[in-house]
């Protein structure tokens, strides 16, 4: 990764729960995209109060420009994601991505990107081999998502609990 990694608030407060089944699949597709970074959704139950569970995970086509220092799932795709988790009853969780070449934590550039408040974005990192979780929050009255500033949210650690 180019981008220095943006401060984050490690209260804790949250979980996320990922079946290891679901965390080997992930932590093998990284593996397997290397030197690019790899995308997708998770499906699940999504608790407001701070734990949310991995029921499913739908990996997404990398489009971005520079697939080796970022990731975008195309929106039509992100669409077409929404619709099965909608069919099968399960919640938006989360997104995951994977770092390559950096570490397991948000970069300026995912923070500028960041678009679901509230929800995790699990990161893969391949040296070394290590995961890490995060939780996209924004101010009270909910503005700044998205805006591409990355300075009215922020990412929160959280724990991540394989189970």
């Amino acid at each position: 990764m180019t981008d220095e990694p943006v401060p984050t608030d490690t209260d804790g407060r949250t979980e996320l729960v990922v079946p290891a089944e679901i965390r080997d699949e992930i932590l093998e597709r990284a593996r397997d995209g290397h030197p690019e970074e790899i995308c997708g959704v998770f499906g699940g139950t999504y608790d407001a109060e701070g734990r949310s569970r991995v029921r499913s995970q739908y990996p997404a086509e990398n489009v971005a420009e520079r697939l080796r220092t970022r990731y975008r799932i195309d929106p039509e795709e992100q669409l077409a994601i929404f619709e099965r988790l909608e069919d099968r009853g399960e919640e938006i969780v989360g997104f995951y991505h994977s770092h390559p070449q950096g570490p397991p934590r948000p970069s300026e550039t995912d923070a500028a990107r960041a678009t679901w408040p509230d929800r995790s974005y699990l990161i893969v990192s391949l040296e070394p081999l290590e995961i890490g979780s995060w939780r996209w929050r924004v101010d009270d009255d909910g503005s700044g998502a998205g805006d591409g500033s990355g300075t009215d949210g922020r990412f929160e650690r959280e724990r991540v609990i394989v189970d």
